[in-house]
């Protein structure tokens, strides 16, 4: 992905979310959860790392899985 995909935090945890979701439906992961606070987002996958992952980390973290050529 570009660098234009997002342009503040809450574009880039829109984008973790939709990664999160391609990576469910690609199954690579069986699911995850998105906790949504008045300013800020928080992730967990679960069965893989057990902690909460910022959205920055969430990013990161999704978009090698789903391209791990990126």
């Amino acid at each position: 992905m570009s660098y234009t995909d997002f342009v503040d935090e809450i574009s880039l945890a829109e984008q973790a979310e939709n990664l999160g979701r391609m990576a469910m439906m690609m199954g690579l992961i069986p699911s995850f959860v998105v906790r949504h606070f008045p300013d800020s987002w928080e992730f967990y996958i679960p069965d893989e790392t057990g902690n909460r992952l910022t959205p920055e980390e969430a990013y990161l973290h999704l978009n090698r899985l789903v391209d791990p050529d990126n």
